[in-house]
C-alpha cells in the first residue's frame, strides 16, 4: 500500500513542496513514481518521514538531520530514541498543566501562590531556536539531553546555584569592587565554572576564553540577562570581570 504525496503532505500536516523539498536533499524519496509524474510513499517511507519531523522538533537543520539518519543502524533502534524524547516531552507538558492549574485555584481561592510549584515543567527549551542560531543545533541538542536527563533535585539545586551567582554578581557591582580585584575575580572563576559544567557550549571543551568573552558583552547586549545581575550597571561589572579572568586564566 501506498499514498500520494498530496495524501502524505495533508497527514503530515506539511505541503507537497515540502517534501519534494526533502526528495531533492535525499532526505526522502518517493518509493515509486507513477506514469503522471507523482511521488507515492509506502509505509517505510512514512516511518522515515515521521523521523524526519521529529528531529526538525529538536531544532535540527535539514543537513544534519541527513547526517543522523544515515549513521543509525536500524529504524526501531532510532524510534526508540524518538519515543524516549517524547515520554519526557509528555511528562514536561503534564507537569506544566499541574502548575497552572495550582496557580489558576490559588489566584481563584485567594490563597498565597508558592513560586516554586508556579514554573514546575517550563524550562529552557523556549530558547532553542537562539541557542540553535548562535551555537548550533548540537550544542541545543547535547545541552537538552544534559538538562532532560538530571532529577528533579538535581535541576532545583543548579536552579539554586544560579540564582545565588546572579545575587553575588549584583551585590559585588553595587558595592563598589573593581572588577579586577579579587572578590569579582573569585566570582568570574565561580561563573566560568558554573558555564564549564553546561555540555553543548564551548566552555564545555571549546573556545572556552572566546565563548566567555563573548557572553559578557551579551549580558549588556541583551537586558534579559542584564537583568539577572542588577541591570545594565551590574551586567557591565560581570563583562569587565569575565573579561580580566579570561584573559589571565583561559
Amino acid at each position: 500500500m501506498d499514498w500520494s504525496i498530496q495524501e502524505i503532505a495533508k497527514l503530515a500536516g506539511t505541503t507537497s513542496r515540502t517534501l519534494r523539498h526533502y526528495d531533492d536533499l535525499g532526505l526522502l524519496t518517493p518509493s515509486r513514481v507513477g506514469s503522471n509524474g507523482y511521488r507515492y510513499y509506502d509505509q517505510a517511507a512514512l516511518v522515515r518521514l515521521q523521523r524526519i519531523l521529529l528531529l526538525r522538533e529538536l531544532g535540527l537543520g535539514l543537513p544534519v538531520i541527513g547526517e543522523v539518519l544515515e549513521g543509525e543502524a536500524s529504524q526501531a533502534h532510532a524510534l526508540a530514541g524518538h519515543l524516549a524524547w517524547l515520554r519526557q516531552e509528555q511528562d514536561r507538558l503534564a507537569r506544566q498543566i499541574a502548575s497552572v492549574e495550582k496557580t489558576m485555584h490559588a489566584v481563584e481561592g485567594g490563597e498565597q501562590i508558592m513560586a516554586h510549584d508556579m514554573f514546575d515543567g517550563f524550562d529552557h527549551t523556549q530558547y532553542r531556536e537562539e541557542v540553535t542560531e548562535r551555537w548550533g543545533a548540537d550544542a541545543y541538542e547535547r545541552g537538552d539531553r544534559w538538562w532532560r536527563g538530571m532529577s528533579d533535585e538535581e535541576r532545583a539545586a543548579w536552579k539554586a546555584r544560579t540564582e545565588e551567582l546572579g545575587r553575588d554578581w549584583t551585590a559585588a557591582a553595587t558595592s563598589g569592587v573593581a572588577p579586577d580585584g579579587d572578590e569579582a575575580q573569585a566570582l568570574a572563576k565561580r561563573h566560568v565554572e558554573w558555564l564549564t559544567g553546561v555540555p553543548g557550549t564551548p566552555a564545555h571543551g571549546g573556545d572556552a576564553k572566546g565563548y566567555v568573552i563573548g557572553l559578557g558583552e551579551m549580558y549588556v547586549a541583551d537586558p534579559r540577562f542584564g537583568a539577572n545581575y542588577g541591570g545594565q550597571q551590574g551586567a557591565e561589572f560581570v563583562r569587565d570581570a569575565l573579561r580580566v579572568y579570561a584573559n589571565a586564566h583561559l
